[in-house]
């Protein structure tokens, strides 16, 4: 009995690991880059591309964008168009699907980006934007 019992929990656990929760479009098949590695290059990843890494903030107003983290190097990733968003409590790792590059903010928007994350100094006016079409969040 304490076998079969052993066996039923075992098969419940497994049974709760959680899938990916993922908004936006379809997320492709294929591997994610860290973002770190995305960056390390001289050039950035051409076209779209899956990036992954462990979100360290949220916009708070609509959920409309996320920062990726990877080893130091992270990112902005935007919903494509504001057509869809996150939960404002996202956390963990996450996958992204999008297209990446460097980009210069004006003033107004910087101070714009840090009031969505309930800051009060603007975020730098330089930053890597990831243009998403699909965010998978994994825990």
């Amino acid at each position: 009995m304490r076998h079969v019992l052993s066996i039923a929990v075992l098969l419940f656990s497994s049974s709760l690991a959680a899938e990916p929760r993922v908004f936006g479009g379809e997320m492709p098949e294929g591997e994610s880059i860290g973002i770190a590695q995305a960056l390390a290059g001289e050039a950035l990843p051409a076209g779209p591309a899956k990036f992954h890494g462990r979100i360290t903030q949220v916009c708070q107003n609509k959920g409309c964008w996320l920062i990726l983290e990877d080893d130091g190097q992270s990112a902005r990733v935007m919903t494509r168009g504001h057509s869809w968003f996150v939960p404002k409590d996202s956390s963990g790792r996450a996958v992204v699907f999008g297209e990446i590059a460097a980009i210069e903010l004006k003033p107004e928007m910087a101070q714009h980006l840090a009031e969505d994350a309930g800051q009060t100094e603007p975020v730098p006016t330089r930053e890597f934007r990831i243009t998403a079409d699909a965010v998978a969040l994994l825990d």
